[in-house]
């Protein structure tokens, strides 16, 4: 690739139809963000809706898959629209990819639930998850495609900065309109059928979207290649069958984008599950909190991509890689400090531990909801992560049944394995089972025990409301957000500037995708099931810090800077 300056344009005044892409290609992805996240913000009710056939615990499981498959068919998106965006345009794909993703939404928001039409509920739920996932994946590539080929050089960081903002925007309206139904309407109504309000609220949105972009023009970079017949015949070819284009992908997802979508959903979405579900603050209080802080730091994005064009794309993203690896543990030690004292000063007073044989401790990871965890390890092991409670492990000698130690108080925990010789332990190989006990007996002396010991040792069963500190965790949480926006904000031009205007669309789309799909839709589960797996509160941490470190490292390396390239080049 020919890296080659265009001078004399940085200071050239922003245009009528300069403005007019912006706000419509940001205006529209904003909307496509809401449509996508009003999903995961509303998966328990959804649960209770569409996945009704089954126990509770497994619908949620159910809900959350479907949620995850529409981040897992991004890249696929990524690779179909992308190829249409280098073949026919950018503009008529993405006006495709948004009226996919807006009628997929309105769709969902008419659709009859389970007791109404049975397992065809869930079936046309998941595939138009998976609609949205497609166009999602066409969206983002073809907006900042277009934006950037339309701003001058010397701006592109601060134009694409703006679509940058769209993800963020797009996850505080949801929340918005969201928070406004379940206040004008009671908690059974609302999930009875207010929760369907947000959903077919998406068309109005939707038509809004398709009006301002049928206004638009191609783009300028796009028609001049078109006109000189220099348009690529085969992207995907192109983009990933030929070593040279292949390395930059790589590059620009092992290099940038893997680093950027942790730190990014960490920051947003790890954030909002901390709160709730581990520090049990209430929902309602933990999305304000959330909202306030997106609220403070989203004007960070223009920010910091107006700065990408002074002085480099590279060392603003690399500065927020490096801040989230070195300052994660201490920011969440410190919104439990702030949000939950009470959880924090049991722990540092009365310690939970569970001793038990590692032989009969399982992962317990259960994605179809139908294994039973019966041994005694298990049995204790589950009733603390459902608690939030955070435990250190101790071996015991084989066979031994489990206990759990509260401060210097025991509980022992039971068996609920058959009455049989021998158990398969997954894995572990046979061990011979404790004597066979009532269950259910022995399970609610259990539960008591251990609420008696917990509730002495002084572990909070929710966040009380009068300690939290809601101004120093907002401030917390913000920073959380500008460190989003630091690797968030000048990516989007830094990605176009990496490949030719010919297969520009198709190159960029994959490696974020894959990135953002993948390294980051699935960190709040992954990060989850490390906490459960380990009993600490903040071992989740390592999965985003992990990434981040290895995504500074080759960024460092091998990834060039780019706010200097000619986008126009074709070569």
């Amino acid at each position: 690739m020919a890296y080659a300056a265009t001078a004399g344009t940085a200071d050239t005044p922003m245009t009528g139809e300069e403005r007019k892409v912006i706000f419509a290609s940001s205006l529209g992805t904003v909307f496509e963000w809401y449509d996508f996240y009003l999903y995961g913000s509303l998966s328990a009710v959804i649960a209770k809706q569409f996945f009704s056939g089954v126990n509770p615990t497994a619908a949620f499981i159910f809900a959350l898959m479907a949620f995850a498959a529409g981040f897992a068919v991004r890249p696929f998106g990524a690779l179909f629209f992308g190829r249409l965006g280098d073949l026919i345009g950018r503009k008529h794909t993405f006006l495709v990819t948004i009226l996919i993703m807006g009628l997929s939404t309105f769709i969902v928001g008419v659709l009859p639930n389970y007791a109404a039409i049975g397992i065809a509920a869930p079936i046309i739920l998941i595939v138009l998850r998976l609609l949205q996932g497609l166009a999602l994946g066409g969206e983002y590539g073809g907006a900042a495609t277009y934006v950037a080929e339309h701003a001058p050089h010397g701006k592109r960081g601060a134009y694409t900065s703006w679509i940058q903002t769209t993800a963020t925007l797009g996850l505080f309206l949801s929340l918005l309109v969201i928070l406004g139904c379940r206040l004008s309407m009671s908690a059974e109504d609302f999930d009875a059928w207010g929760w369907r309000i947000p959903f077919l609220i998406s068309i109005v949105l939707l038509g809004i979207s398709v009006w301002i972009r049928l206004m638009l023009n191609e783009s300028p970079a796009f028609k001049r290649m078109k006109e000189e017949g220099k348009h690529s015949k085969a992207p995907l070819t192109e983009s990933f069958a030929r070593w040279g284009n292949l390395k930059i992908v790589l590059l620009a997802l092992f290099g940038l984008v893997a680093g950027q979508a942790v730190v990014w959903y960490t920051g947003q979405f790890y954030a909002l599950f901390f709160l709730t579900q581990t520090l049990k603050v209430d929902a309602y209080t933990a999305n304000l909190m959330i909202a306030g802080a997106l609220l403070l730091g989203t004007p960070f994005f223009v920010i910091f991509g107006t700065l990408s064009d002074r002085i480099g794309r590279k060392p603003i993203i690399m500065a927020g890689l490096l801040l989230a690896c070195l300052t994660y543990f201490p920011i969440f030690k410190g919104i439990t400090h702030f949000a939950n004292p009470a959880l924090e000063q049991a722990i540092a007073t009365s310690p939970v531990v569970v001793v038990a044989d590692p032989n009969e401790c399982s992962f317990q990871f259960n994605p179809v909801g139908t294994s039973q965890f019966t041994s005694s390890c298990d049995i204790a092991k589950s009733a603390l992560v459902k608690r939030g409670v955070p435990y250190s492990n101790e071996a015991a000698p084989a066979g031994t049944v489990a206990q759990i130690k509260v401060g210097s108080t025991v509980i022992p925990a039971y068996s609920a394995a058959p009455a049989t010789n021998t158990t398969v332990n997954l894995g572990h190989g046979p061990s011979t089972n404790h004597a066979p006990v009532d269950a259910k007996a022995a399970g609610a002396a259990f539960e008591k025990g251990l609420s008696d010991a917990l509730g002495k040792g002084g572990y909070p069963a929710k966040a009380d409301p009068a300690q939290i500190n809601h101004v120093m965790t907002v401030l917390l949480l913000t920073v959380l957000v500008i460190y989003v926006t630091l690797v968030y904000g000048p990516i989007a031009a830094m990605l176009v500037e990496m490949f030719p205007t010919r297969i520009r669309y198709t190159s960029m789309s994959l490696p974020y995708h894959i990135g953002n799909g993948w390294f980051g839709g699935f960190l709040p589960t992954t990060s989850f099931a490390i906490v459960a797996a380990t009993g600490d509160l903040y071992s989740g941490l390592w999965y985003p810090i992990v990434i981040a470190a290895a995504t500074l490292v080759i960024g460092m390396l091998f990834v060039r800077e780019t706010k200097d390239v000619d986008i126009y080049q074709h070569d």
